[in-house]
């Protein structure tokens, strides 16, 4: 039996794509995410402008991710 609790997100995730019919397995891929992430809340988005802002802003996180 695969102990998960051993393996870093990486593994983890790397291990999930190579058996993802494995239950377990993703269930403490979601534990593992879900403990971890970040709690904060954000109110729904209100007006034109606060869309282009959240758009903007998910852009600027996609195009500094795909940099590291």
């Amino acid at each position: 039996m695969t102990n998960f609790n051993t393996m870093n997100k990486t593994e983890l995730r790397s291990y999930l794509v190579k058996h993802p019919g494995d239950q377990a397995a993703f269930h403490a891929f979601v534990d593992r995410f879900t403990s971890e992430a970040d709690s904060a809340t954000y109110s729904l988005v209100q007006s034109p402008e606060e869309i282009k802002q959240v758009e903007y802003l998910i852009q600027q996180k996609l195009t500094q991710t795909k940099s590291n």
